[in-house]
């Protein structure tokens, strides 16, 4: 395969990942959206449907390790495949965080509980979004970018703590709904850990710029130092 032939084949997993990644910012956007409407019919399809993302990602881990195998890639061109399977493997568990929440859908069913939805919302909305932008700047490679990306994570942790207090309050105030409230828990859960992902991919595209393989930390991170 000749450097052309090899660039093309590049860029036909990055569209490849791209897809893969509206696969996931949909699933977690419409978790969210039927625990507001309460919606056991269409978590139930979701959870189902995540077989397609599970599908999505081995058929791109396979194209990456085929290039792998056959081509021998140096330098740049090594950094992006390797920087390709890992991001692969983030987003599939994204994916398994809006199966995640779409079972708890599932598992509240009509349990009447009051839902910390707008903060949850809020979470979800910046973490897909986070995500959306540090796919961009993997395609682009833009290092920027990526620098800037994870300093949103710190509003995300800021909303998750906010969500955990009310809803340890909901438990001390209505003890009889704990195990219900607990999985409210693990919907904030998956939403801080989504967002914790995104910072995984923007240390892949600085690892494809610069050669460096570094760990990004957030401000909080730094106050506990």
């Amino acid at each position: 395969m000749t450097r052309e032939n090899l660039s093309r084949q590049i860029h036909h997993i990055q569209d490849e990942i791209l897809l893969l990644g509206s696969m996931v910012e949909q699933a977690m956007l419409s978790a969210i959206d039927c625990l507001k409407r309460r919606d056991v019919k269409m978590a139930q399809e979701i959870y189902e449907g995540d077989h397609i993302i599970n599908e999505k990602r081995f058929a791109i881990e396979n194209a990456i390790l085929i290039l792998f195998a056959t081509q021998q890639p140096m330098a740049h061109d090594l950094r992006i495949l390797a920087a390709m399977l890992e991001i692969n493997t983030e987003l599939e568990r994204m994916g398994d965080y809006a199966k995640g929440v779409a079972k708890v859908v599932i598992k509240l069913g009509d349990t009447a509980l009051d839902i910390p939805i707008k903060e949850l919302n809020r979470m979800a909305e910046m973490a897909v979004g986070m995500l959306h932008r540090a796919l961009s700047a993997f395609i682009s490679e833009n290092v920027n970018q990526s620098m800037l990306i994870p300093r949103e994570d710190d509003e995300v942790d800021r909303l998750y703590n906010t969500v955990y207090h009310d809803l340890v309050n909901k438990m001390i105030d209505k003890p009889d709904l704990i195990d219900y409230t607990n999985l409210l828990m693990w919907v904030a859960h998956n939403l801080e850990r989504m967002a914790d992902r995104v910072t995984n991919i923007c240390e892949r595209t600085i690892f494809i710029g610069t050669g460096e393989l570094m760990e990004i930390s957030s401000s909080d991170d730094e106050d506990a130092e």
